[in-house]
């Protein structure tokens, strides 16, 4: 998540040249001082292609694979969370 009036704001003084945003902070509505600078708004966008749906689906079959075999998931973030299952 980002803190739309935080980057309105860097954006604005420059301290940033543009922002891609695929999630807003208040969904469906999005920051009016994001409409109008140099940002792409792609809300839930982001994966919407055949090529990058079918990966995502390869990475979610991998670790499922991997947690029924007993190992640890290759994209696990919270390996602690197995530990206290």
């Amino acid at each position: 998540m980002v803190d739309e009036a935080a980057l309105v704001h860097a954006l604005e003084s420059k301290k940033l040249a543009g922002a891609g945003l695929d999630v807003f902070e208040q969904e469906p509505f999005v920051h009016s001082g994001l409409k109008r600078l140099s940002v792409v708004l792609a809300p839930h966008l982001g994966s919407a292609s055949n090529e990058t749906r079918a990966k995502m689906a390869m990475v979610a079959a991998k670790n499922a694979a991997a947690m029924f075999q007993g190992q640890r998931p290759p994209n696990m973030l919270n390996p602690e969370a197995i530990k206290n299952a």
